[in-house]
C-alpha cells in the first residue's frame, strides 16, 4: 500500500509541478492558445500566476515531508486540497466547454482522494 501512495504522490506532484510551471512561467497569451488553457483568456494574470506558485507547492507538499520525515501530515493535507483544486478545475473546464479537460481532473481528484485517504491513515492506525 505504501508503495502505491508513493506512486500515486509521485504521479499528482509531476501533475502539479508541470501545471504550475506551466502557469507561472508561460505567457498567459501562449496558455490561452493551448488545448485546455483558453481559460487564461478571461483570468487576470495575477491569479494564473497565483495559480500556479500553488500547484507548484502543491507538488513539494505532495513528497518532501514524507521523504524528509518533517510534517509528514503535510502529505494528506496537500492531497486534501489539490481534491478542491481540481472541483474547480472541473468547474473551469466545463464552464468553457472543456468536457474532457474536466475528465481528466476528475482522475486526478480520485487519486489525489487516495492519498490523503492512505496518508491520513498513517496517523489513525
Amino acid at each position: 500500500m505504501d508503495v502505491a501512495l508513493w506512486i500515486a504522490a509521485g504521479l499528482l506532484a509531476v501533475v502539479a509541478l508541470t501545471g504550475g510551471v506551466g502557469k507561472v512561467f508561460v505567457p498567459r497569451a501562449k496558455l490561452a492558445a493551448a488545448p485546455g488553457g483558453e481559460w487564461t483568456a478571461a483570468a487576470a494574470p495575477g491569479f494564473v500566476k497565483g495559480l500556479g506558485t500553488l500547484e507548484l507547492l502543491a507538488a513539494l507538499g505532495l513528497i518532501l515531508p514524507a521523504a524528509t520525515g518533517i510534517a509528514p501530515v503535510l502529505v494528506p493535507v496537500t492531497a486534501v486540497c489539490w481534491v478542491l483544486l481540481m472541483v474547480g478545475a472541473m468547474i473551469t473546464h466545463v464552464r468553457h466547454g472543456s468536457a474532457a479537460f474536466a475528465v481528466l481532473n476528475l482522475a486526478y481528484l480520485a487519486v489525489a482522494a487516495f492519498v490523503a485517504w492512505g496518508r491520513f491513515g498513517d496517523f489513525v492506525a
